[in-house]
C-alpha cells in the first residue's frame, strides 16, 4: 500500500502516528485481510493491539459479518467454554436455558480473542479444534457443530515463555500465528509521543470545555524521553489529569515529572538503554530487573557492613556466619537486609564468643502480593479497577488473590 492509503486508514480507525514499524503493521492487516488466515498480534499492553483485528474486519469479505470482541482474561476460567462455545439447557447448575456461544453467533464473521494467552488449557484444547476443523461441541451437548470464523488472537504475554512453562499449547500457537503483528510499544515510536500528546489534549479539551493544554519544549524533552511503561494508555490517562487538574495551560517539565512514576523515570531509562542486549516482555518482567539490579548494589552494602563488623570484633566482637552473596548469579530473592547485634559496653563480657547477625529475605512473590494489596486500596477493592492499574488481566488478579489468601 502507498503512504496515502495507509494514512487513509489511520484515519479511519483513529490510529496516530508516522512511526514507520506501526504502518508496516497496518499494511501486514490490510494485506492478509482478503484471506481467512489466522492473525495473531503481540505487543505490550496498551498499544493499541485492538484496531487491528477490527481494521482486518473490516477489510475482508466477512466485513458484514459479525465482529465480535471477546476478553478471555476477563471470563472467569468456570464459564468461559460456555461463553466461548455455548451449553445445553441443564448443562450445570444456572444452565436454566440454551446458549449459543460467540463462535455460534459469529458464523461467517470475526472473533477477536484478546489476552488470549489467559485460556485455560482446557478451552485451548476446544479452540485448536475450532482453528483445524471449524468444530465445536456446547458444554453439555454431545452434537458437533460447525462454525465459520475468522479468529484474531492478542496477546501481552511472551507465550513462547508460556509454552515452556507448560501454560500454553505449543500446537495451538503455530495455529494462531499464521500471520503475526508487532505492534511497537510507544517508547520506540519516536515523536509519535508528540502527536498523541496533543491529540488526547484536544480531545479533553472539547470534552470538558476547556482551553487544551500546551507543552513547553523542556516538557516536550520530558516527553519524548520517559519509557512509558503503561504505553498509549498510560500517556492518555495521563493527559487527561493534567487537562483536568492544571490551571495553567502551558505544562513544563517540573508540571509533568509530577504525573510521572517517580521508579519509572529514575530507574527504567538505564534499563531501557540496554535494551540491545535484552527485550523485555512484560512490565513486571522490567521490575524484576530493577529490582534484581538492587540486589547486588545492596550486596556491596552488605559486604561494606560485614567489613565495618570485621573491624569492630578487632576490638573484642567476634563474627560468625558472615557469608556476604557477592555473586551475580540470579535468584528468586530479593535484596536481603542485614539485622546486626549491637553490643554495649556494658554487657561486653556477656557476648559469647561469636556473635550472629541475621539476613532476611524478601521475595518477589512477597513484592507482588504487596503491589496487589496496595492496587485495592487504592480503588477501594474495586477488582477490575486494580487489574487495570496493574495492567494483568482480571482473572490473573483472582488467581493471585486466591494464591496469596487477598480474597
Amino acid at each position: 500500500m502507498t503512504k496515502a492509503e495507509i494514512q487513509q486508514v489511520k484515519l479511519r480507525f483513529g490510529i496516530i502516528g508516522n512511526n514507520e514499524a506501526l504502518s508496516r503493521d497496518i499494511d501486514i492487516a490490510i494485506q492478509v485481510a482478503p484471506t481467512d488466515l489466522s492473525v495473531l498480534i503481540t505487543g505490550e499492553s496498551g498499544v493499541g493491539k485492538e484496531s487491528f483485528p477490527q481494521i482486518i474486519h473490516q477489510y475482508s469479505r466477512r466485513k458484514h459479518g459479525q465482529y465480535i470482541a471477546v476478553n478471555c482474561g476477563a471470563i472467569p476460567e468456570g464459564t468461559i467454554d460456555s461463553e466461548l462455545f455455548g451449553h445445553e439447557k441443564g448443562a450445570f447448575t444456572g444452565a436454566i436455558g440454551e446458549r449459543k456461544g460467540y463462535f455460534g453467533e459469529a458464523n461467517g464473521g470475526t472473533i477477536f480473542l484478546d489476552e488470549v494467552g489467559e485460556l485455560p488449557m482446557s478451552t485451548q484444547a476446544r479452540l485448536l479444534r475450532v482453528l483445524e476443523s471449524g468444530e465445536f461441541i456446547k458444554v453439555g451437548s454431545s452434537k458437533v457443530q460447525k462454525t465459520d470464523v475468522r479468529i484474531v488472537a492478542a496477546t501481552n504475554v511472551n507465550l513462547m515463555s508460556a509454552i515452556a512453562e507448560g501454560r500454553f499449547r505449543e500446537d495451538l500457537y503455530y495455529r494462531l500465528n499464521t500471520v503475526p503483528i508487532q505492534v511497537p510499544p510507544l517508547r520506540e515510536r519516536g515523536d509519535d509521543v508528540l502527536l498523541l500528546f496533543r491529540k488526547f489534549a484536544t480531545d479533553f479539551a472539547e470534552k470538558y470545555r476547556m482551553p487544551s493544554i500546551q507543552l513547553t519544549d523542556d516538557a516536550k524533552k520530558v516527553l519524548l524521553s520517559y519509557p512509558w511503561p503503561g504505553n498509549v494508555r498510560q500517556l492518555k490517562n495521563i493527559t487527561e489529569q493534567i487537562s483536568i487538574i492544571e490551571t495553567n495551560r502551558d505544562i513544563d517539565a517540573a508540571i509533568l515529572h509530577s504525573y510521572l512514576p517517580t521508579m519509572n523515570t529514575q530507574r527504567l531509562p538505564a534499563i531501557m538503554g540496554a535494551k540491545e542486549n535484552k527485550s523485555f516482555e512484560s512490565e513486571r518482567e522490567i521490575l524484576y530487573t530493577v529490582l534484581f539490579d538492587m540486589r547486588q548494589e545492596v550486596a556491596e552494602l552488605k559486604k561494606m557492613v560485614h567489613n565495618l563488623m570485621a573491624e569492630r570484633n578487632n576490638n573484642g566482637v567476634s563474627v560468625m556466619n558472615t557469608s556476604v552473596a557477592t555473586t551475580n548469579k540470579p535468584s528468586n530473592t530479593l535484596p536481603t537486609i542485614i539485622h546486626a547485634v549491637k553490643a554495649t559496653s556494658s554487657d561486653v563480657t556477656d557476648i559469647p564468643e561469636t556473635a550472629e547477625y541475621v539476613e532476611e529475605s524478601l521475595s518477589l512473590d512477597d513484592v507482588e502480593k504487596e503491589l496487589i494489596r496496595k492496587a485495592l486500596e487504592k480503588h477501594h477493592g474495586k477488582r477490575k479497577n486494580a487489574a487495570q492499574d496493574l495492567n494483568i488481566s482480571e482473572r490473573t488478579l483472582y488467581r493471585k488473590l486466591k494464591e496469596y489468601g487477598l480474597d
